[in-house]
This record gives structure tokens, sequence and C-alpha cells, in this order.
């Protein structure tokens, strides 16, 4: 395994860096890393260093608040105990159905299964790649720009990262079953920095699916990266279920790369952690490639839920659709910005952005800013945001049939949130969610 990115040995005593909100140590490279990784770690961390800290008037936080990611209260986390590796291979109740396991606790690998891959298939650690596959990682990792504002945690994750998976599907290949991935943090206000990396050849298929989750320990924070490149023809499909501690932060970019009739599914559910932002890029390269963009999230008490997405049109013929929803409780907020983007030349396009909040307190804030720019001829598009409470009519017709308030209000939830979910299309892990989600509405009401 890779060598902690920070050396705990030194962490007790570092000065804290007040421009960066961070312990001012520069990072433990790995030294078997290639020099080409080791260069970009180096600059990366200098550049997280002399960025700042996103403030209100950064168009791309409006209504959030960077500060909420408490850099200054966390740490690389450390390597996890005998003890804690067993809580959390317990704890781990993932598909039944499913190709190939990944199971992390503090950024270390415990378990990995791979036995029901097709031949030809790479699916192995980010440190295993980073000996084997260098070409397809100086190809892809992490090679798109952070156009909604998180640069600087961004080069905060290439400066630790140092676990993760990368999946490789060659030509023509399909893997009928989910891949599935348990990051598990574990420890007083550990900080882990998952990684993910999604390859298709010409006309393969591949599923996905990221869990970020607590064990005991105050506190916590990921930052994580998901890189989705669609080969031309091939179908991807992406899972990133953020089930932190209540206390805990999560932020998670995603960046989706469709080529030439790839069709590329990505699905966000935010139902852990005080502060959760996720930044999800899709860029649609080749003609008519698709890209669907999903969302849930559930945020209870005064859990706060950031989203932000770009949907950027680069070649004619291509579709996307973004559908996000929320359901607050408590005293909770949303923030969701989006944009589409047609570029000059991506004629005949269709794009479509939808984001409704459903919210169950009088106290519950959602904020929406949906947006266009249309630089093509012959598109079609539409964007817009709804906001509101549960009808009384909805809940008069419940009441009526003897189902308590609380109760109908749990039924209406769970209607409003099953149209995404079920788009997503694998049916035992929408029982999985279902079930979560119907946990933490217990929860809420």
């Amino acid at each position: 395994m890779l060598p902690t990115a920070l050396s705990a040995s030194t962490m007790p005593s570092a000065p804290t860096d007040t421009s960066t909100g961070l312990l001012a140590i520069t990072p433990t490279l790995n030294t078997n890393a290639p020099d080409w990784f080791a260069t970009r770690s180096s600059a990366a961390w200098a550049d997280f260093q002399s960025l700042p800290i996103p403030s209100l008037k950064d168009e791309n936080w409006r209504y959030s608040n960077a500060k909420k990611i408490e850099l200054a209260e966390h740490s690389p986390a450390k390597a996890p105990t005998p003890a804690e590796i067993q809580a959390a291979l317990s704890a781990t109740e993932g598909l039944k159905e499913r190709a190939a396991r990944f199971v992390f606790v503090n950024d270390t690998l415990v378990e990995s299964d791979t036995s029901g891959l097709p031949s030809g298939v790479v699916c192995v650690t980010f440190e295993e790649a980073l000996k084997a596959h260098v070409d397809v990682l100086q190809q892809h990792f992490m090679k798109g720009e952070q156009a909604l504002g998180s640069s600087k945690f961004a080069a905060l994750h290439l400066a630790h990262v140092k676990a993760g998976t990368v999946i490789i599907v060659p030509k023509n290949v399909v893997i009928e079953k989910p891949v599935e991935i348990f990051h598990w943090v574990v420890g007083d206000h550990a900080a882990i920095f998952p990684h993910t990396l999604v390859v298709t050849g010409d006309n393969s298929e591949v599923s996905v699916v990221d869990h970020y989750r607590s064990l005991e320990g105050e506190g916590g924070l990921s930052i994580a990266i998901a890189d989705l490149i669609g080969g031309s023809g091939s179908k991807v499909t992406y899972a990133a279920c953020q089930e932190l501690a209540d206390d805990a932060q999560a932020l998670h970019l995603s960046s989706i790369t469709a080529g030439r009739d790839a069709s590329v599914k990505s699905f966000q559910v935010q139902l852990g952690a005080s502060f959760s932002r996720s930044e999800s890029v899709s860029d649609l390269v080749g003609q008519g490639a698709r890209s669907d963009m999903l969302s849930v999230s559930l945020p209870i008490g005064d859990q706060i839920v950031d989203q932000r997405t770009l949907q950027r049109h680069k070649a004619p013929h291509a579709t996307s659709d973004l559908l996000y929803k929320n359901a607050l409780y408590g005293t909770s907020r949303s923030i969701f910005s989006g944009l589409i983007i047609f570029d000059e030349g991506a004629h005949y396009t269709e794009a479509y952005q939808t984001c409704r909040n459903l919210l169950n307190s009088n106290e519950a804030e959602a904020t929406s800013l949906p947006g266009l720019e249309i630089n093509a001829d012959q598109v079609k598009c539409s964007h817009g945001a709804t906001s509101g409470p549960i009808s009384d009519e909805e809940l008069f017709y419940l009441k009526a049939r003897g189902i308590s308030d609380s109760e109908s209000r749990k039924l209406i939830i769970e209607g409003f949130l099953a149209g995404v979910v079920e788009r997503f299309g694998n049916s035992e892990l929408l029982d999985t969610l279902v079930a979560r989600i119907d946990e933490k509405l217990e929860r809420a009401v």
C-alpha cells in the first residue's frame, strides 16, 4: 500500500496555516510513484497552498459557504486498526449480485474480489494502476478543469490521493453486474481522498457504485473525485451514495466525457453529512452522445446540500437530461445551480434540466438557479425549478383513509423521490436505496 500522505508522527506539532485552512505539512510522496505523478502531486500541493478559499462573492459558491468544509479541523486518516477493519467489513452489506467489490477503510484497501469480471477487464486499485496502467492514467486522470468552483479542493485531493479504483473495459466487453466500492472513514476528524476512474472502450458496458460511509469517530471528511470516460457506443452507469455521519462533511466532484453515441448515466445520492457539496460536469464531445444526470437528497435537521452542475454540449445531435429532487425537513437547506451550454456547432441537440424541492417544514429553504447559454442553432432545451410544501389535498386524501399524518408525509416523499430512483435502473440497488431512504425518513418524521 502507499504510505500515509501526511506523516502521523509529525502532525501534533505541526503549525496551522490559516491561509489554506489545513495543517501546513507537505504530503509525503510515494517513492515508487512514477515521476509524472509525483510532479503533478507536488504542483497540486503548491496550488492548494496558493489558492484562496472560495468566498461568498464567488459566483460558483453563491448562497453557500466553502468554510463549512472545516479543513483546519481535519487530518488525513490514519491506517485502520484490525478492530476497525473488522467493524467495517461486518457493516459492509452490499449487493448480492456483483461482478467485483472493493472495501477501503481510511483509504486503505482491506478487501477485494474481482472474480466475477469478464476476461480482459482491468479493475484494480489506484496504487496498482500507477504501476501497471500509466498510459491510461496519464491520458484521463483528472484532466478536466474544475469549472464549478472547487479548484482548491481538487488540488488538495490530487496532493493526497492514494486510494480508489481504476476500471478499464475493453472494446465490445459487457460487464452485466455492477462493480461495488465501499469507502469507510473512521476516527475523529479523519479525512479521506478516494478516486474512481472508469474508462470504457467502444461498445462496452459497465455499472459502478461508490458508497461513502462512516464508522465511529467525531466528524469526518470525504473529498472524492470520479472521472467517467465513455468510449464510442459504450454505456456507463455510475452511482455515488453518500451516507456519512451527520457531523461529517463531503465534497464530491465528478466529470463525464461522452464520446460518439455513448450513454453515461450518473446518480448522486445525498443522505448524510452536515454539509455536502457535489459538482458534476458532463461533456458531450461526440455526435449522438447522451448524458443522464440524476440526484436525490433528503436533508434533515440543519443539514446543507449544495449541488452544482454543468451540461456542456460540444457536438451535434447529442442529448442531456438532468433531474434532481430534494426533500427537506427541519431547518435544512438545499442549493442547486445548474447551467446548460451549447457550444458553437452543437446543432440539433436536446437538453433538459429540472430541479424539484419538497419542503416539509416552514423553516426549510431551497434555492435553485437554473441557466442556459446557447451558441448553436436548431436546439431543443428547457430548464426549470420548483419548490413547495406537500399539498393539503394529498395529505387529506391519505388521512381520510386512516393513514396518520407522519405516515402520509412519508408515503408522499417516497413517491416524490421514486421517479428519480427508478430511472437509475438497477433493481437490487434500487431496493437498497429505498430502504436507506426509508430509514432516514423514519428519523425525519
